[in-house]
């Protein structure tokens, strides 16, 4: 298994409420990649909201293959989006992209 570390962008369509904000946040927290070598080098916050109300989610992921990583990063930033009670209409995620690849060989 392999660690990536994986962006996925998105935009807050009515913005984000600042409770809401703190919620996806700490949805986000397991996957943070700053408890990867790369991510605590380059200080990858997992939610990053810019003033337009588009966003960004860096989330650490474990995986054996590209494709089931971008797909374990959207899962995971769908189900963290969720908990903060926002839906794929108040924040529609854009593809996934491999930003980084934290590995030991």
């Amino acid at each position: 298994m392999t660690t990536y570390v994986i962006t996925v962008p998105g935009t807050f369509t009515a913005g984000i409420e600042d409770e809401a904000r703190t919620r996806l946040s700490r949805a986000l927290r397991p996957a943070d990649p700053h408890h990867t070598r790369m991510g605590d080098a380059q200080d990858l916050d997992p939610l990053t909201v810019n003033e337009d109300d588009t966003f960004t989610i860096r989330l650490a992921v474990e995986a054996d293959s590209v494709p089931h990583a971008e797909e374990d990063a959207r899962r995971l930033a769908d189900a963290a989006l969720r908990a903060a009670g926002l839906d794929g209409s108040d924040a529609p995620l854009g593809p996934a992209v491999i930003t980084g690849i934290d590995s030991e060989m």
